[in-house]
């Protein structure tokens, strides 16, 4: 018997995400949950606000402005690097410690059985990442500090002398502050709606949109440009929806035997194996702007205009040849991407074991002999799907250059990134919303 709805359209026409809310909020148990995630966001964005002593504001305005890895890491804390806060460091530390526990599972011998043993191993590894989280916080904050310093954009820090201890005071509340947003975010996850730490760094882009919107003024002259930039921005989302949502699902089909009456007989059912076209998600654009990023500003550290020595000429080369407003810097920021996605959506398919697992529960692919042939079979499949995936993020990583070359506004870039996460984060969290609507005997709003 299907379940009827309590929900029904209002006498307006109420669109559906509309009464999706309006139905949580009278649910007490939903709205406790939606109000508890609000809360903290009302939290972060408060702590985000705090900075730490010695700040020159606009020192550090003029370096972000400047500096392109600052303004990609500042994605992550949410605008709070820009006015370098007690989080300034945001969610990036446990990204990054997330990206090499997942690296090295399948690597290190120890960590692979950890993986197998259920729940207590899903656990174990889960307490390694937290663990790794802070001496990686705490080597980049230093880092952080040491670049701005150079920068002009602060002073007072250092590893001697008198500045040793106001670093070490900085640098364990930027740690500190890291810390507390992942606990925030596993609030949000156990308490709230939708995954924490992923919310978090969305709160942290939508607070920057109204920054985004003023310095679109800037480009008032040029009119064309912007109303080109808002509809290529428009075609961005849509297909970023499209490749979130799209896949590929390959027919399963499971036997099982039934005793009745002493005799065997043969049940099954149908199903499908989806196999994601953007399995990887973002974790390959952070790896290629990582690594573009890097020699440049390792560059910045040996260049001296002042000097004519084979090393400044040297370093000063390097910085221009990795130059992010260059055709070059762009090129092998698309190649690196698409690398990084056949070798991630690899590595976890590899991880995953599905060959072995439709075996063990006796499933198969019609036409594929199960075993080695399935994971032949499915190896072949994940790869053709990841194309589309590859290529797709490879567009969204030079989308920036290209709509800039087409649309001449310099003042105010598309943030194709920014855009990725925004929809990702907002479309695992309005399924997860349905569910609970659904469950509750709620009407859907997904279509």
């Amino acid at each position: 018997m299907m379940r009827q709805s309590q929900t029904a359209k209002a006498d307006g026409g109420t669109p559906r995400l509309l009464q999706a809310v309006i139905d949580a909020m009278k649910v007490p148990e939903l709205r406790a949950r939606l109000l508890f995630v609000f809360a903290m966001l009302v939290a972060f964005r408060f702590l985000a606000q705090v900075p730490v002593p010695g700040v020159e504001r606009e020192a550090l305005a003029n370096f972000f402005r400047d500096n392109e890895l600052f303004g990609f890491l500042d994605i992550f804390s949410g605008g709070a690097l820009r006015s370098l806060s007690v989080v300034a460091l945001g969610v990036f530390p446990y990204i990054t410690s997330s990206i090499i526990m997942q690296l090295m599972v399948p690597v290190v011998p120890q960590l692979k059985e950890l993986s197998k043993e259920g729940e207590v191993g899903r656990q174990r590894i889960n307490q390694l990442t937290h663990f790794l989280m802070v001496p990686i916080a705490a080597l980049q904050g230093f880092g952080q500090l040491t670049l701005l310093q150079r920068g002009g954009a602060i002073s007072g820090v250092g590893v001697s002398g008198d500045t040793l201890l106001p670093t070490i005071a900085i640098i364990t509340t930027l740690v500190a502050g890291s810390v507390f947003l992942v606990w925030i975010g596993e609030l949000i996850t156990e308490k709230g709606i939708g995954n924490g730490i992923s919310i978090i760094i969305f709160a942290g882009i939508v607070a920057t949109l109204p920054q985004m919107i003023g310095q679109g003024f800037l480009e008032k002259d040029n009119v064309a440009g912007l109303l080109l930039l808002v509809v290529i921005g428009a075609i961005m989302v849509y297909l970023i929806v499209m490749f979130t949502e799209a896949e590929r699902r390959i027919p399963v089909q499971y036997g099982r035997a039934v005793f009745r009456g002493g005799r065997m007989y043969r049940q099954g059912g149908a199903t499908h194996l989806p196999v994601k076209v953007n399995s990887a998600g973002m974790i390959p654009l952070i790896f290629a702007f990582s690594i573009m990023i890097f020699p440049g500003v390792v560059a910045s550290y040996f260049m001296d205009p002042s000097s004519t020595s084979f090393l400044s000429q040297a370093a000063g080369f390097v910085q221009n040849l990795f130059d992010p407003t260059k055709f070059f810097y762009y090129l092998f920021s698309f190649l690196l991407v698409v690398a990084f996605t056949f070798f991630y959506a690899l590595i976890v398919f590899k991880q995953q074991n599905l060959a072995e697992s439709l075996q063990g529960n006796g499933g198969f692919i019609p036409g594929i002999r199960p075993g080695k042939s399935t994971d032949t079979y499915l190896n072949r499949i994940v790869v053709r799907v990841t194309w589309g995936g590859a290529l797709f993020l490879g567009l969204v990583a030079v989308i920036p250059f290209i709509v800039t070359q087409l649309t001449d506004v310099r003042a105010l870039q598309l943030p194709s990134i920014s855009l990725l996460i925004m929809v990702g984060v907002g479309l695992d969290t309005m399924r997860q919303l349905e569910a609970q609507l659904l469950m509750r005997n709620y009407e859907g709003f997904i279509r």
